[in-house]
């Protein structure tokens, strides 16, 4: 028994990093976070803040809602450093000068924009959804661009980030980190409004994908940056629903009533919920594949860890 437990665990077995009890450590993180934020938002008014910059009540609401996620960052990123014997996982968060880096960020912009346009331009293409132009206001865009990145950052964080270093540092298959985080990160989307199959599998796929850009690349940045363009260009630029959640401004404006389900979009989940959006990241996850295929992690920080019995 011992030798077949030596073949599917790496040498530090600490029993949080068990794969049910590190994922229900990393949502009650989120849930932490998440209460974090709700009390900061009791002390200082934020909400006058975001009133005067957007000029908008709405509008002001709708991005303290992406703002919410920013107590995530500071429960898990303290967490990991506090506690001794997770430090280790701040290497994956660090400056690296390639995936993590300025170049990497752009490299995730550029990927989160062209690949959530592409599925937009498709769907406006099939007649699916008709959009018009609303108005550019430079103060709301700068409110949403930091918002949603916390709010994208926050979810890679939480999954990409502590939930699949744990996972790593437990089992040796990559297998368990990568398909591990990326389902329970699709299970924290099944309460959304409009969840489908369909949506949990594109959720499931790209989760795949920003796995993927850690494990091949060493690229958390980049996960980051990724998440955050989709985000930003399907729910502040066009104005669809950005998994089930309609935004309160956006650039564009999507005309709801001559909306339909089409192969690359769904009335109640946008093009997220649709089969076409799950089989272009399809591609794209088997590309990053094959272009990789036969290449090591890019830093396996728990390589040579030496064996502990316990661990915070």
């Amino acid at each position: 028994m011992k030798e077949f437990l030596d073949k599917i665990l790496r040498n530090r077995k600490p029993y949080t990093d068990i794969l049910i009890i590190a994922a229900l450590l990393s949502v009650l993180l989120v849930l932490i976070g998440t209460l974090l934020t709700s009390i900061i938002n009791a002390l200082i008014p934020l909400k006058r803040v975001f009133d005067f910059f957007t000029g908008d009540a709405a509008v002001s609401d709708f991005a303290l809602e992406y703002f919410s996620f920013a107590g995530i960052w500071v429960v898990i990123i303290l967490t990991v450093f506090i506690f001794k014997k997770n430090r280790k996982m701040g290497n994956a968060l660090r400056y690296n000068g390639e995936g993590n880096s300025g170049k990497g960020l752009l490299i995730g912009l550029l990927l989160g924009f062209s690949t959530n346009a592409l599925c937009v331009l498709f769907s406006f293409l099939m007649g699916d959804i008709k959009l018009s132009f609303y108005g550019f206001d430079i103060r709301a865009l700068l409110v949403f661009i930091i918002a949603v990145f916390i709010q994208s950052g926050a979810e890679e964080l939480s999954d990409r980030f502590y939930l699949y270093q744990k996972l790593r540092r437990r089992y040796r298959s990559p297998l368990v980190a990568i398909l591990g985080n990326s389902f329970i990160f699709a299970a924290m989307h099944a309460m959304n409004p409009g969840f489908t199959l369909i949506a949990a599998l594109q959720i499931f796929t790209v989760a795949v994908i920003f796995s993927m850009l850690v494990y091949y690349y060493d690229a958390l940045w980049a996960a980051m940056a990724f998440h955050a363009a989709w985000n930003f260009t399907q729910n502040i630029i066009f104005g669809l629903p950005n998994s089930g959640i309609v935004s309160a401004y956006s650039i564009f404006t999507l005309e709801a009533a001559s909306a339909r389900n089409g192969f690359f979009y769904n009335v109640n989940f946008g093009v997220e919920g649709s089969i076409g959006s799950t089989l272009i990241l399809v591609i794209i996850a088997i590309a990053i594949y094959l272009i990789n295929r036969g290449k090591p992690e890019k830093n396996d920080i728990w390589k040579e860890e030496p064996e502990q019995e316990s661990q915070s």
